[in-house]
């Protein structure tokens, strides 16, 4: 009869499951056996990772992935094996600013190869896996926290001295799935502006990392100063060497700048506030990794796939990254003392 369940007897009369009984039964198994693999990699990746630490902001636009790429690439630049994974799944953007974003992954043996970017940084991505990158990733939670756990599972990741995790803005279902898949979470780089709403989603931030016991390693102020050169001379053309002098800032605010021997000087104008991350960290009781400029330079290498610090690699930008990273690495070498546990 159309519909009816499909049965078999046996010669002793027992009743056997039928084809799709069986297939089903098959299908769960592999399920369950795929799931223990994964867990046993990332015990492994656990093993094999010195360092694993996640780049939050509770609101958008502050410049998260900015900093999360500059943290990767400032620290392979010290030699460092760095990998960079990006939690984004909706809004994937790494590997354009990094200039890989056409690469195709290799699989091998079930597991996922990263892709390789600038200074050798390993890079996994969804953008990696979407073949229109202007259609929308349109999944519920379950769907997209099961990515999550094959991006941290089924990726060969190899030994890595920094593991550093990219989310989108919040703090929702991402890093909680992170923070389960991944015991042992080193901790948490916090970037805000100095807008006082930027800060305000900061501080829940912090709260957040507070509340399932992960320590804040810092916060880093993003966007703090613009700098503007100039040279000074004469009415003859000459320099006018190592003097103070007058500069028309912005609503034609006077600003007082000193030149060099060649007549050169800069200012560094607060164009938004400056600051306030570092007043934020401070009443958080959690510790301020640094600030960066605001950086034209940063727009176009994000669009053009070639960051500030590879096409400018001793500028003020790059400086900058290189303070904030000495910081932080202090944080991630005192936490190698008694690290935190998530369970």
């Amino acid at each position: 009869m159309s519909g009816s369940p499909v049965s078999t007897h046996s010669p002793g009369g027992g009743e056997e499951k039928g084809p799709d009984a069986n297939d089903e039964q098959k299908a769960q198994m592999e399920q369950a056996y795929q799931q223990m693999r994964r867990k046993m990699r990332m015990t492994k990746l656990n093993d094999d990772v010195r360092h694993k630490f996640m780049v939050l902001s509770g609101k958008g636009g502050v410049g998260k992935s900015t900093v999360a790429t500059g943290l990767a690439l400032s620290l392979a630049r010290m030699g460092q094996k760095v990998g960079l994974l990006d939690i984004d799944i909706t809004g994937p953007n790494l590997p354009k600013m990094l200039g890989i974003e056409g690469t195709q992954l290799h699989v091998e043996e079930g597991q996922i190869h990263p892709a390789i970017g600038p200074h050798g940084v390993k890079v996994i991505s969804m953008a990696f896996l979407i073949e229109d990158p202007d259609k929308p990733v349109i999944w519920r939670g379950p769907i997209k926290l099961g990515a999550i756990q094959q991006f941290i599972g089924d990726v060969a990741w190899g030994e890595l001295d920094h593991l550093i995790i990219d989310f989108p803005p919040g703090t929702s279902d991402e890093p909680l799935t992170v923070t389960q898949s991944l015991p042992n979470m080193d901790g948490v780089v916090i970037v805000t502006t100095p807008q006082d709403v930027a800060l305000l989603d900061s501080r829940k931030s912090i709260n957040f990392a507070k509340t399932i016991n992960l320590p804040v390693l810092g916060v880093v102020e993003n966007m703090r100063s613009y700098t503007i050169h100039g040279t000074a001379t004469n009415n003859d053309g000459s320099p006018i060497e190592n003097a103070t002098i007058e500069v028309n800032g912005p609503a034609g605010e006077k600003i007082l700048a000193n030149t060099n021997s060649n007549g050169d000087w800069d200012v560094v104008l607060d164009l938004f506030k400056s600051g306030g991350g570092e007043s934020a960290a401070e009443e958080m009781d959690v510790p301020f990794l640094g600030s960066l400029p605001f950086d034209p330079g940063i727009v176009r290498g994000g669009d053009d796939g070639v960051h500030r610090i590879v096409s400018e690699p001793d500028g003020v930008t790059a400086k900058a990254f290189e303070s904030i990273v000495s910081n932080l690495i202090e944080k991630l070498e005192s936490s190698d003392e008694g690290g935190v546990t998530i369970i």
